[in-house]
């Protein structure tokens, strides 16, 4: 919220626009003042009997395994990639704005650029970049 264009100004502007759906709004809301219905809350009023993450849980209970100590359920940890029971889907969101942003750049490029994307299609390390043609040609 201290940064440039995310800060009040932004959410006020968020909050106030017709097209916003008010379900989106209201867990906006619930997020920023920390009391959306995660099991740590839950536990605080009462209403629960463990803090434990109930998506970390869901694979150790399956095996028979312990479930004692798990991570406290908040906001922050299941929309961390620390949640076992969530990391594929925030993996693979992160990935899916990564590719948008990657591909808006690449559409913004200028043709004379001498830039260039090499890691458009596929994902490349050192070793496959130097076996690409171009690059056998430097050495």
């Amino acid at each position: 919220m201290l940064r440039q264009d995310v800060g009040r100004f932004m959410l006020t502007k968020y909050l106030s626009d017709k097209k916003i759906l008010w379900k989106r709004k209201r867990r906006l809301g619930m997020a920023l003042a920390g009391n959306t219905p995660t099991a740590s809350l839950l536990t605080k009023i009462g209403k629960m009997q463990s803090a434990g993450c109930r998506l970390c849980r869901t694979a150790p209970k399956a095996r028979g395994e312990s479930t004692d100590s798990m991570t406290a359920e908040t906001h922050g940890y299941i929309n961390s990639a620390g949640c076992k029971g969530i990391a594929t889907n925030v993996t693979a969101d992160h990935h899916s704005i990564w590719r948008h942003l990657y591909d808006g750049m690449h559409a913004t490029q200028k043709p004379k650029s001498k830039l260039k994307f090499v890691t458009l299609d596929k994902e490349s390390n050192m070793s496959t970049l130097w076996r690409r043609e171009e690059f056998l040609r430097m050495s």
